[in-house]
């Protein structure tokens, strides 16, 4: 395990790392996850090995430390992210990046081109205030005192179910909290119009037992490889770990 500071007040973000040739891959979770738990199981596939492999925790989740004095927006987990690919000698990575992960990750690439080479990025966030979908975690719907000291948080726990529960009940209430309602604001300019202005490779992969992708015409014509993975649902890596894989390689 390593760790890197990320508040300037001595709170550390944590990863696992894989050694191996580059460029670096990165795995970013989403809200509530944690990076091995989500990812491992694909960066261990035989047609995976051997590469350089980050399996990052963003502060507030699994390892990494949780201040309370910490912002948790979108803006400030880019910049403890780009803490760690700067600690760890990283330039010109691959970022494999979930859910709110992947916005984090058009923030990272937006602010830091020169940290990314290739978002692969997993029904990713991309505009502020989304639609409630049955997937939604409703974190943001409460203000942050309910959520974290009268009862909030273990009704989500109840609501989201297994196994997302999981890795949420390990994580810390304020800064889901924070990271939720941080999500949901989103940022200026927007995530999408950030994805839109890159030049570097991006796809963007969505379940096709999810909701339609909106835009999804739009990111394809500023060159965001849309690709609809058949069967799967927002976790694509549980749902079709093979077709991720693919994606991953860059074969999708």
């Amino acid at each position: 395990m390593r760790q890197t500071e990320f508040d300037g007040r001595g709170s550390c973000i944590r990863w696992t790392e894989a050694p191996g040739g580059g460029p670096a891959r990165v795995y970013v979770h989403g809200l509530g996850s944690a990076s091995t738990v989500y990812n491992a199981h694909i960066a261990a596939r035989p047609e995976l090995a051997g590469r350089r492999t980050l399996f990052v925790d963003l502060p507030g989740h699994g390892i990494s430390d949780r201040p309370a004095d910490f912002g948790y927006g979108l803006e400030d987990h880019a910049a403890a992210l780009a803490a760690v690919l700067d600690a760890a000698e990283v330039t010109g990575a691959e970022l494999v990046a979930h859910s709110m992960g992947g916005s984090v990750a058009i923030v990272l690439a937006h602010r830091r081109p020169e940290l990314v080479s290739r978002l692969l990025l997993v029904e990713a966030n991309l505009d502020p205030h989304p639609t409630v979908t049955a997937g939604s975690s409703g974190i943001a719907a409460y203000e942050e005192d309910d959520y974290v000291e009268n009862g909030g948080h273990a009704r989500v726990l109840d609501k989201v179910g297994h196994p997302w529960a999981a890795t949420m009940r390990l994580a810390d209430p304020r800064a889901l909290h924070r990271s939720a309602t941080g999500l949901v604001h989103g940022t200026t300019p927007t995530m999408r119009r950030m994805l839109l202005g890159l030049t570097m490779e991006r796809v963007y992969l969505q379940g096709g037992l999810s909701d339609e992708l909106p835009g999804a015409e739009g990111l394809e014509a500023a060159g965001v490889r849309v690709v609809t993975v058949p069967g799967a649902g927002h976790n694509i890596m549980f749902d079709a770990p093979d077709a991720f894989a693919e994606a991953v390689l860059g074969r999708a």
